[in-house]
């Protein structure tokens, strides 16, 4: 880990990355891709050191909206236990009356549920949690340094225990890894069990970049032997790499999503996930 010094905190959409970088190993992970200027090691963790104060100071600043963080490297790293940049931000964003979200595969984030159900009974809260296999021991191999599927069910029906909304990636979809029927229906019925409001599944596949697509063969060759070769025959160095089964897969996708009520639109579950609410009983801050 390493520490920097930053000059902001939230985008223009209200996008927040307190840490750069990441140690749940991942073997997919699109973030360690060349195209975002990352000129550190992915688990040398960049550290904002500034990042609650210069958070206080925006959020003073701007109207009342959803806070994100996630979508370039998971909020609740290891790190995070010792140095609670996550929950220190989330109490700033309680104090402030924001509303949050997040996109996470890790079980730590129910250390924060108390202050998460005072933020949802005051604004919005949707957890986001990422799945890709019902296989638990495929799971240690592809996200070996986070906690499995099976938890993260178990934590997105605790979220929803506690009357706070959940969303599901169903990504990545590895082809000729997790690309199977019986996969993907295991999964949809967990996300049904768990009551999501919605699920993100822009196709069937992944996408590989300069960065992450040497990382993702180095770990094929460990884990798979000769599937390296077959992705570089069939896909070469395209960016998009599509399952086969992509077709069959979106169908059961949609169907079942369909009849379950599980918003399946991506569009609009983004227009969801960055709706901030008026609601009456906000307290005015002081």
């Amino acid at each position: 880990m390493h520490y920097v010094t930053s000059k902001s905190i939230l985008s223009s959409k209200n996008g927040m990355n307190l840490y750069r970088g990441c140690t749940h190993g991942c073997i997919y992970c699109d973030s360690r891709s060349g195209v975002y200027g990352m000129d550190h090691k992915f688990e040398d963790i960049e550290v904002k050191r500034n990042s609650i104060e210069l958070l206080k100071k925006e959020l003073i600043k701007r109207p009342k909206a959803m806070i994100g963080t996630g979508s370039m490297c998971d909020p609740y790293i290891p790190l995070e236990k010792h140095l609670q940049y996550v929950r220190k931000s989330l109490e700033l964003i309680y104090r402030y009356g924001f509303g949050f979200t997040c996109i996470t595969k890790s079980d730590l984030i129910l250390r924060d549920l108390e202050l998460l159900k005072k933020i949802n009974e005051k604004s919005k809260v949707v957890v986001q949690m990422t799945l890709t296999t019902a296989d638990e021991n495929l799971c240690r191999i592809l996200e070996p340094n986070v906690c499995t599927t099976k938890r993260r069910v178990e934590v997105l029906s605790i979220l929803k225990e506690s009357g706070i909304p959940t969303v599901v990636w169903l990504c990545p979809i590895l082809p000729y890894i997790n690309d199977t029927e019986d996969n993907i229906k295991r999964l949809l019925g967990y996300c049904i069990e768990a009551d999501v409001r919605g699920i993100i599944c822009f196709e069937m596949g992944l996408t590989l970049r300069d960065g992450s697509r040497q990382y993702f063969y180095e770990k094929l060759d460990e884990h798979f032997p000769g599937l390296k070769k077959r992705y570089v025959d069939e896909f070469g160095r395209d960016y998009a790499i599509p399952s086969p089964e992509n077709t069959k897969l979106m169908e059961i996708f949609r169907d079942v999503t369909s009849k379950n009520g599980i918003m399946n639109d991506s569009g609009e579950i983004f227009e969801y996930l960055s709706e901030f609410p008026q609601k009456s009983h906000q307290s005015k801050l002081v």
